[in-house]
């Protein structure tokens, strides 16, 4: 079939899907991972991956991570720092030990173990905000706390998963001295890339977007931030990290100034129309059963792990601020989903070499299950909360 024939596929049926996961209270991204998985080699074998569609997928990644960078509220984050840097710093380091640990037992390498790790130390609210706001709580200090962590989290998760393509960089395919000059030079590279970061936040971008408003072109602080934002993923990609890190930073230095909204409500519409929907189908076209039956008992314990380890771990965060019982179950429960930041996560790390393919089907499966079961611990916890007040 050719691309735009599969172009018109892919699009019509994510926007049924959506639709339906609307209408269910699950997020749409895996209404659209699912109808990957129906419409591809999986179950239906209609579509098949290409090299357009993983071009597509790539942009969709970029430019979720932009988005989600420049949606990142850093004045929340400073309003909650104390909860929010708990929460995230426990949320983080529990599913990372625990998770890797487990993973160890199962007989996967320290690399793989290491970055199941990073997979799961992701939080997506977006669901969590959903039902936050269906209880009236997004704007009390449950919900502030749980947005604020959210934030701390991406960074934490993004520095993390930087780390670990940095490290898989620097050990492929050279030798002895060799091998030491390039992973010195590599790590030299990233420094630079990560100081270059902080300048771009403090000034470049800023001084970019002022000049943007001058240019006499409608779609000029557009035009201007994606400059930014596709400059950022080459940079990235370019001293052995991953083009979503490059583009994710971007994203929360455009985000600190003035053009944010009118760049986010002119780079969304496009990025959700066409992109995002070809990057989480491609998840589910490389998604097959063939061992799925043999890898049943690592799914189920890794799901309830990844449940417990983002839940006791937001909880802890939250009584160690001061939260009760309750208020702290809510933030632990809010923090439990992963979506579309476990799934890019997972994405590079296939990508990057650090995840076979049959542990990288393994690892969708469980991403899918704990966040379809995320917004069901959070409203019993909310209705707990409730009760007390």
């Amino acid at each position: 079939m050719s691309f735009i024939g599969s172009l018109v596929i892919i699009l019509l049926f994510t926007t049924l899907a959506g639709h339906l996961a609307a209408r269910a209270g699950i997020p749409a991204v895996l209404g659209q991972l699912l109808i990957g998985i129906i419409i591809g080699p999986g179950i239906l074998n209609f579509i098949h991956s290409t090299d357009l569609i993983e071009q597509f997928a790539e942009i969709g990644v970029i430019l979720l991570m932009f988005m989600a960078g420049i949606e990142s509220d850093m004045q929340q984050l400073k309003k909650y720092l104390k909860p929010a840097l708990s929460v995230a710093l426990i949320g983080v380091l529990l599913p990372v030990i625990v998770m890797g640990t487990t993973s160890l037992l199962f007989g996967y390498h320290l690399q793989e173990a290491l970055f199941i790790g990073v997979v799961f130390s992701a939080t997506s609210v977006s669901i969590s905000v959903v039902v936050l706001r269906e209880f009236k709580v997004l704007k009390g200090k449950e919900g502030a706390t749980v947005l604020g962590a959210a934030v701390a989290d991406d960074i934490l998760g993004v520095l993390l998963l930087s780390f670990m393509i940095a490290i898989v960089g620097n050990t492929g395919g050279v030798a002895g001295n060799e091998s030491s000059s390039n992973m010195l030079i590599q790590l030299i590279f990233q420094g630079v890339f990560f100081a270059g970061v902080f300048l771009l936040v403090r000034w470049i971008a800023p001084g970019i977007m002022y000049l943007s408003n001058k240019l006499l072109v409608p779609t000029g602080k557009t035009i201007s931030a994606m400059i930014i934002c596709l400059s950022m993923a080459y940079l990235a990609e370019r001293v052995g990290l991953s083009g979503a890190i490059g583009a994710f930073f971007a994203g929360i230095a455009v985000g600190q100034t003035p053009t944010k909204k009118t760049v986010s409500n002119n780079i969304e519409p496009i990025s959700n129309a066409i992109f995002v929907p070809v990057f989480f189908v491609s998840i589910g076209l490389g998604i097959s059963f063939n061992n799925f039956l043999a890898s049943l008992p690592f799914i189920i314990i890794m799901t309830t792990l990844a449940i417990l380890t983002k839940w006791l771990g937001g909880e802890l965060g939250a009584l160690l601020a001061g939260f009760d019982r309750k208020s702290g179950r809510v933030v632990g429960t809010g923090m439990i989903a992963r979506g579309e930041m476990a799934l890019i996560t997972a994405q590079i790390g296939f990508n990057a070499h650090l995840l076979d393919k049959a542990l990288y089907v393994d690892i969708i499966f469980v991403i899918v299950v704990a966040t379809l079961l995320a917004p069901l611990l959070l409203r019993w916890s909310l209705k707990k909360l409730n009760e007390t007040n």
